[in-house]
Formats: structure tokens, C-alpha cells, sequence
């Protein structure tokens, strides 16, 4: 069976569209673009960077607020990790199902 697309190795891919927006809660709040998420951690697309293993929240507004620490810097954002637990799950599930509500609702 094949698959639906093929990517080349050396091609550079991002992540393009709209992507669930919401506030990092560290030195100061800034805004965030979440371009992954899961009940382990998170990659944020903002300006902030905070130090490596420096405490932050994210603030959503359907899903709540959930607290982690920096694992990781990039030229676009960061990679948190998020503390684990039955509230990181829902939240990652309220993340995704609010976005699904405004592609599909």
C-alpha cells in the first residue's frame, strides 16, 4: 500500500496553517502558538526564552493552565516538558479538541 506523501529527506519541513494560541506564564506572559502537544510536553512557537529548566506555564484559554519546565530552545520557540499527570492529559485533550471545534464546528 502506498503512502499518501513522500517527503525527501533534506527537504525542510515546517509546520504551516493556523496553530491553538496561548499565553506563557513565566518572567513575563507572552504570547505562544502551540505546534505540538501532548500529555508529555509541548513545542511552542514565541519570542520568550527562558533559561533551560526554568519553571513556566501555559495558559489556554478552553483548556486551562499547566505547569512544566523548559527542555529545549529552537529559532522558533521551545520545547517544554510538561509535569506529568491526569491534569497534563486534559489538558492536551482540551487543546486538541478545542482546535478540532473551530476547524469543524
Amino acid at each position: 500500500m502506498g503512502s499518501w506523501t513522500h517527503i525527501a529527506p533534506q527537504q525542510d519541513v515546517r509546520p504551516t496553517g493556523r496553530r491553538p494560541l496561548c499565553l506563557l506564564l513565566a518572567d513575563r506572559p507572552m504570547p505562544a502558538a502551540l505546534r505540538e502537544v501532548s500529555a508529555t510536553g509541548a513545542w511552542i512557537e514565541t519570542p520568550a526564552r527562558p533559561a533551560y529548566g526554568a519553571q513556566v506555564r501555559l495558559h489556554h484559554a478552553d483548556a486551562g493552565t499547566i505547569s512544566g519546565h523548559v527542555i529545549g530552545h529552537d529559532k522558533e520557540g521551545l520545547h517544554i516538558l510538561i509535569d506529568p499527570g491526569e491534569k497534563a492529559t486534559s489538558f492536551a485533550l482540551a487543546v486538541i479538541a478545542a482546535d478540532m471545534g473551530t476547524i469543524f464546528g
